[in-house]
Order: C-alpha cells, then sequence, then structure tokens
C-alpha cells in the first residue's frame, strides 16, 4: 500500500517554515494521542503517521532527499524494512523521542513523559542537630546556622556544563534514561529495564562540562540556614526544610534538612508539658511569719508572697508563667514548691531559744495542717 505524503499528513504546504510544521505536528499529535482517543483503534496508528512525518520534515537534509525522492529518498520510508520503526515504537517512545516539543513532559499524562527520567540525580537528605535553652522553647526562636553540604554550583546554575548547549542526546538510550532488555522464556517475553549504564539514567551526556565543578552541577561548601523553631517544642521533635539538603547531581532535585530538637538542662526549672517548677528555699522565720520573696521566671524576676505559716512542700501557682504551648495549646503555668531550710551546728543562744519553743502549743508536730487537710488533698486544691 502507498505511503501518504508527509506534507499532507501534517496538513501543511511544501514550502512551510520549521516553525509551521512543528506546530501542525503539534496540534496533530494532541488531537490523536492515543490517551485521548481509547475508543478509536484508528488514533494511534494516525499519531504515529504524524510523528514520523515530522521526523523527516524537520531535519534539513530528510527534507530535502523526501522533496527530491519522495519517500525511497529516505531510506525506503520510514515503516519500511530500511526505515526507522515507528510502526514498532510506542507511542512513549515517540513522545520521549520530541520531548522538547512539548517541554519536556507528556501533556496528556499529566507530568513527565513516560518511560523518561529527569535530568539530573536528586541529592541526599541530611540531619542536625541543635540544643535549645527553656526560654528559647519558651517563646520560639530563630537560628542561624552554618552547614557544610554539597551545594549548588553557581557558575553553570547547577546543570554540570558550560551552556545548555554542551549537552547531547546519549546514543546508548535515545534519550529515555534507561534500557530494556526482553528474554524469551517458557511463558513469553521477559522485559528488564534497569538505568542507561552510559549516562546513568540521565538521558544525555555532557560534552563540555562546567570549569568549577567538573560536570557534578555541584560542589562541597558551606551554607548559612535559617530555622525557625516555634514555640512549645521537645526532645525529639524534628523540623523539616524542603530543598535544604545537598543540593543534586546536574540539576536534581536537592535534598531535606531535618533539625532534630535537644533541649538543655535548666539551672532552675524543670518542665512537665508547658508548665514548670521552681524550688524555693525558705528560712524557718519567713516560713512562720510570711513574707514576699523575689523567684526568676522564663521573663526574669517575680514577686510572690508567702503567707504565715507555709508549710513544706506547699505548690503556689503562677498563672500562665509557663511555655507557650506548640500550634497555640496554650501557655502553661509555673509552679513554686516550697521547702524549709533547717539549719545545723546551732550556736548555744540559738539553741535556747529553740527549746523554749519546744514548750509553746503551736510548735506541736501533727499529721494534719490546720486546716484538717492532707498533703495530697492540698496538692489537689493547686491543680484544681
Amino acid at each position: 500500500m502507498s505511503k501518504k505524503d508527509y506534507y499532507d499528513i501534517l496538513g501543511v504546504s511544501k514550502d512551510a517554515s520549521e516553525s509551521e510544521i512543528k506546530k501542525a505536528y503539534r496540534k496533530r499529535a494532541m488531537k490523536f494521542h492515543p490517551d485521548r482517543n481509547t475508543d478509536d483503534p484508528e488514533a494511534e496508528q494516525k499519531f504515529k503517521e504524524a510523528s514520523e512525518a515530522y521526523e523527516v520534515l524537520s531535519d534539513s537534509q530528510k527534507r530535502q532527499r523526501y522533496d527530491q525522492f519522495g519517500h525511497q529518498g529516505v531510506n525506503g520510508g520510514f515503516g519500511g524494512r530500511g526505515g526507522a520503526g515507528f510502526e514498532d515504537m510506542g507511542f512513549e517512545d515517540i513522545f520521549s523521542r520530541f520531548s522538547d516539543i512539548f517541554g519536556g513532559g507528556d501533556p496528556f499524562g499529566g507530568g513527565q513523559s513516560r518511560g523518561r527520567r529527569s535530568p539530573g540525580q536528586p541529592g541526599s537528605d541530611m540531619k542536625l542537630r541543635i540544643e535549645l535553652n527553656l526560654e528559647e522553647i519558651a517563646f520560639g526562636t530563630e537560628k542561624k546556622l552554618k552547614v557544610k553540604k554539597q551545594i549548588k554550583c553557581d557558575a553553570c546554575n547547577g546543570i554540570g556544563a558550560e551552556t545548555e548547549d554542551d549537552f547531547e542526546t546519549c546514543s546508548t538510550c535515545n534519550g529515555m534514561g534507561q534500557v530494556r532488555q526482553v528474554r524469551k522464556t517458557m511463558l513469553g517475553q521477559m522485559v528488564n529495564v534497569q538505568p542507561c549504564p552510559e549516562c546513568r539514567g540521565e538521558g544525555r551526556i555532557i560534552k563540555k562540562k562546567c570549569s568549577k565543578c567538573h560536570g557534578e552541577g555541584r560542589y562541597r561548601g558551606e551554607e548559612t540556614v535559617k530555622v525557625r523553631v516555634p514555640s512549645g517544642v521537645s526532645e525529639g521533635n524534628y523540623i523539616t526544610m524542603r530543598g535544604k539538603g545537598n543540593a543534586g547531581k546536574r540539576g536534581g532535585e536537592a535534598g531535606d534538612l531535618v533539625v532534630l530538637i535537644e533541649e538543655k538542662e535548666h539551672e532552675y526549672f524543670e518542665r512537665d508539658g508547658n508548665d514548670i517548677y521552681y524550688d524555693l528555699v525558705l528560712s524557718v522565720p519567713d516560713a512562720i511569719l510570711g513574707t514576699e520573696v523575689k523567684v526568676p521566671t522564663l521573663k526574669g524576676q517575680a514577686k510572690i508572697k508567702i503567707e504565715e505559716g507555709i508549710q513544706p512542700g506547699k505548690l503556689l501557682r503562677m498563672k500562665e508563667k509557663g511555655i507557650h504551648g506548640l500550634k497555640r495549646s496554650g501557655i502553661g503555668d509555673q509552679y513554686v514548691r516550697v521547702n524549709v531550710y533547717i539549719p545545723k551546728n546551732l550556736t548555744s543562744e540559738e539553741r535556747k531559744h529553740i527549746e523554749a519553743l519546744k514548750e509553746s502549743d503551736h510548735f506541736e508536730a501533727s499529721n494534719k495542717e490546720d486546716d484538717g487537710k492532707g498533703f495530697f488533698s492540698k496538692i489537689k486544691d493547686v491543680f484544681a
């Protein structure tokens, strides 16, 4: 059966320009793409015919031979024995072959051309630990970290070549980035797909490498990264910074930087969730007579009043003096635990006064406080 005229297939005149031929092919390829015509068995054939026509007419030498000698001028036609075999190619392979027309992707598949890999190789993720004190955890902070890692080459913009023109399509995989090996078995044909060993799955090879990164598209360096730490984080929490890890090779996507949180032990406070605890030590006279003292908080010093006859173990609540919770989950409290210092090695005069107090009923020991409530009842009252 005689082959159709290539100009008629694309619907262009014989003096059509290169841009007109390219535009006509794109329009026809989109019209007859098999994914758009699942119920039309002839669509794939028309799609291949358009690709075959474009293969010839987009090449000046092939187009000249075709104009002079017809289909015989281009090796007997693309569907014949001496041709390029478009009839035997899948439409995924055809799209990969002409991916420059569609911006490197299959416009019908919703993403990258099937079977073709993105240029370059992705960078690896990194982990980093930072220590935070309780004040930084309570209110959030921003840290500037110096990270030693693979950095995108600024000389070639990460592509690895001197210019974009210094690439050539890999001849081993024909730009696909992968090679297929077909074996015949008793169960039929077995297809094994592997990354191309020549281009390492990238589909192209650098002709002239960048003088700074030597074709890597990246180099070892140091970068300052800002980390915004929200309030309320805890030991073991982590922050993921997308694209701040090692740069990819030759335009590959950068990895992530994972920042692990470590909490420093505080000089004064113990943490329990968003609440903090402080141990206050009073003298015996202050505990008996009452007083006003200054205690540290996460924002500095604050005064609290000590009532007369306060008991050791008493918890005093300072509302919303604790940690700002993660994701606005509220503000914790600060609890002051009262302790009483009992001196040792009294002088004879001091001992005389203490022994005199023993005779008073007010200094008689009791298992209950003056209000009749036990220790655990008082704890319950504080949290209520």
